[in-house]
């Protein structure tokens, strides 16, 4: 116990000087602490925010991006068409899903700043925010899988491409390992 005093006593004023400011500095006056700006609209927007990931990174291409490559992937009216419906479909799940999730944190940043926050408050709003986190990145992911269920392999790999992403495995899609997926 002597030694710990001696060596905070020693190097504790270091300590202190060296951690600076937290990276939450400035974040304090966000209207929902827990989300950005850019967040709470990408949210209200639809947007994916990373949620697929997952799949953009394996190979599975999202609807938007592949219709935004429309012309590169050689896409045809009938892939179009499909993927426009992928697309729509994603997004009409994912706008409730992220208002909901918005006004949930909203809720929970509440209880914080008016001083309300019991441990029983926070688990069931912590809860329902990781509920809809999930189900908004299923939605997302979902999109992803029916997406390469449109698009030939060829398409994927020229995708991958285009997107920046190497791999040392081609942009294959095995259809006996991901159902709904025609090669």
């Amino acid at each position: 116990m002597k030694l710990i005093s001696i060596l905070l006593a020693a190097f504790g004023p270091t300590l202190v000087t060296q951690a600076g400011p937290s990276p939450y500095a400035g974040e304090q006056t966000r209207q929902i602490k827990a989300l950005s700006e850019g967040e709470v609209s990408s949210l209200l927007s639809g947007h994916g925010m990373g949620f697929a990931r997952a799949a953009e990174l394996n190979s599975y291409p999202g609807p938007r991006h592949v219709l935004d490559l429309a012309d590169e992937l050689k896409l045809t009216p009938g892939q179009t068409t499909k993927l426009t419906a992928v697309f729509e479909t994603m997004k009409a799940a994912a706008l409730p899903l992220g208002r909901e999730l918005v006004a949930r944190e909203t809720e929970l940043d509440l209880l914080f700043t008016g001083k309300q926050a019991t441990p029983d408050a926070v688990r069931a709003l912590t809860h329902q925010i990781g509920r809809l986190q999930g189900e908004l990145r299923a939605v997302h992911l979902n999109a992803h899988v029916a997406t390469v269920a449109v698009l030939q392999a060829e398409q994927i790999a020229q995708y991958d491409t285009l997107r920046g992403y190497t791999s040392a495995r081609p942009a294959v899609h095995d259809p006996a390992s991901h159902q709904g997926h025609r090669p």
